[in-house]
């Protein structure tokens, strides 16, 4: 079964939602596609009120935004296509394949795609790291926030990023004790906001430490503790600083991935940007990649927080839509003059300032790829 579109989103998360949103306001014909079984992405698994300015929806769970964003995709009459994967890009525009449901289903011919695929959480080796009980934070997030079931009694958190903080001040609010948070480096590496919190609460701060190794239990079901150590300026351990730590679940918190198998695949050209998590896909102010008529927004594009993403994402959808001829140059103009005044805001501080730095260079390494190959 083939199927057309003028424009296919890939991911239903904050910054698809509102990619689609812009779209489609414009009069764009608009289909979404997630692999999951509910749209979102991890607005949902958020039940913290996000901070900074009312425009970046400051004092709003990210629960609740999600639930506008859908309620406007709805509204607007969108098409949502969930448990659907996006696992072939066709060459010569003929097409992308989704599985829809498992099966194969169908191939799509847009005319625009945008990539919002989101990041994966990145895994830290160690002596024991594959045992039951070592989980991801994001996974412990979904466990307790989605659907409500408890990861286990105690938990020791590795990692103090804005996402180590925050699911441990969530498993706290889920009446699960919380034996600590490791960090290497020495002080915690998260916004003063949420590292005040579990400050609050009492929660041991294991700055500049490493775990060393997840002890298992008897018959190797899960874990009973986790062995950690000081490190030295080297960030390598101190011998005779090992301490043992009572658990029975290993949260990991080590940062996040942008997701570019898609990308990869649609062969959109790459560049390094560790600031943002890893190679990203080149892009220009529109999202748009090396690759006519694809563009990406969100985490895909480099890891930020979900404000941002909600912002590209509105970036990509306007631009795709002008580029269809549903807006004129001048209100598009305006639209994404608009859009980039909120992400810049977004990018300023200790934190936004380096984000701000590392996508001005993606833009200026795509407009010397635009130069090169225009030339050629």
């Amino acid at each position: 079964m083939n199927k057309e579109v003028e424009i296919l989103i890939i991911g239903a998360g904050p910054a698809g939602l509102s990619a689609a949103i812009e779209a489609a306001k414009y009069g764009a014909k608009v289909l979404v596609v997630d692999e999951n079984n509910k749209p979102g992405g991890q607005l949902f698994k958020q039940i913290h009120k996000f901070f900074g300015s009312r425009r970046h929806k400051a004092g709003v769970r990210g629960v609740d935004i999600g639930t506008e964003l859908l309620e406007e995709v709805e509204k607007l009459g969108v098409e949502v296509m969930l448990n659907t994967v996006a696992y072939g890009f066709y060459p010569n525009g003929e097409g992308v394949a989704l599985a829809v449901n498992g099966e194969k289903g169908m191939i799509v011919s847009p005319k625009k795609i945008i990539m919002a695929t989101g990041a994966g959480e990145n895994p830290l080796a160690f002596p024991g790291w594959t045992l039951p009980g070592v989980v991801g934070a994001g996974a412990i997030q979904t466990m307790i926030n989605v659907h409500r079931v408890s990861v286990g009694k105690r938990v020791l958190m590795i990692g103090s990023g804005n996402v180590g903080l925050i699911v441990t001040y969530q498993l706290l609010q889920a009446g699960i004790d919380v034996a600590g948070i490791v960090e290497a480096a020495p002080s915690l590496g998260g916004y003063a906001v949420h590292a005040g919190k579990v400050r609050r609460a009492g929660v041991p701060l294991y700055v500049g430490h490493t775990i060393l190794e997840a002890v298992p239990n008897e018959d190797m079901s899960g874990v009973k503790g986790a062995i950690i150590a000081e490190v030295d300026s080297s960030f390598q351990p101190i011998p005779g600083t090992e301490q043992f730590i009572e658990c029975d679940v290993i949260g990991i918190a080590v940062g996040l991935t942008p997701d570019i198998g898609l990308p990869s695949m649609a062969d959109v050209t790459l560049v390094n940007a560790g600031r943002l998590g890893a190679q990203v896909p080149m892009h220009d102010r529109n999202m748009e990649t090396t690759k006519d008529g694809v563009y990406v927004a969100g985490d895909s594009a480099g890891v930020e927080e979900a404000s941002s993403a909600i912002e590209e994402g509105k970036l990509a959808g306007i631009a795709a839509a002008e580029s269809l001829g549903k807006i004129d140059a001048e209100t598009a103009k305006m639209a994404k003059d608009n859009v980039w005044n909120s992400l810049n805001q977004l990018r300023t501080g200790p934190f936004g300032a380096g984000r701000y730095t590392a996508k001005e260079e993606i833009i200026q390494h795509m407009e010397e790829w635009k130069v090169k190959n225009n030339a050629c």
